[in-house]
């Protein structure tokens, strides 16, 4: 795997898969070592971040997860695009069925057995790195221009602002501060669109 695919499937990884499952809990031992994985424009402060995870009990995490990313009640942080850009916060809207055709388009599918929609936030990641690895570097810019780019940092700021678990606010700011980086380093504009969550 290129270099560059690495850290956004890691990232993808955690935000789409529960922590039950061992290959989930391995790369979570992995974490520490995230400060080594891309260049950083503030190294520091990921070795920071990276250094003293918040430590939770496995049901406890488990719990967690299920409650931001898979809706019990009002989801604080919902991880789909649509939510945050269709005007009434619908899962599987216009946006959505866009973003399916860009990754028909590019030959990607995601064999999905809870029927998620593609815009989950941990899923785009993953397609993202897919492309990276593919080097097809144009559509690999185009998804995070287009699809991610535009609501990510809203979904981010809700999350690390959560107060239902420390260790998804903390993968969050992590998240974003690779997100942004990535977006000053590729020389990236987002497509500007109306947030509605």
């Amino acid at each position: 795997m290129s270099s560059a695919a690495v850290l956004p499937r890691i990232l993808g990884a955690l935000f789409y898969y529960s922590p039950q499952r061992p290959d989930i809990k391995a790369l979570m031992e992995c974490l520490p070592t995230l400060p080594s994985l891309y260049a950083w424009r503030d190294p520091q402060a990921i070795a920071r971040l990276c250094e003293a995870w918040p430590t939770v009990d496995d049901d406890a995490l488990n719990w967690q997860f299920s409650v931001l990313f898979e809706g019990q009640g009002d989801m604080i942080a919902p991880p789909w695009g649509s939510v945050f850009l269709e005007k009434d916060n619908l899962l599987m809207g216009d946006t959505t069925a866009e973003y399916r055709g860009f990754l028909r388009d590019h030959g990607l599918a995601f064999d999905s057995h809870q029927q998620e929609p593609e815009d989950q936030f941990g899923l785009m990641l993953l397609a993202c790195s897919a492309l990276i690895e593919r080097d097809e570097a144009v559509a690999a810019a185009a998804l995070l221009e287009k699809y991610l780019l535009p609501w990510a940092p809203r979904y981010l700021e809700l999350l690390q602002n959560n107060a239902i678990s420390p260790f998804y606010a903390r993968l969050a700011c992590i998240t974003d501060m690779f997100l942004q980086d990535l977006q000053q380093q590729l020389g990236l504009s987002p497509v500007q669109r109306r947030i509605y969550k």
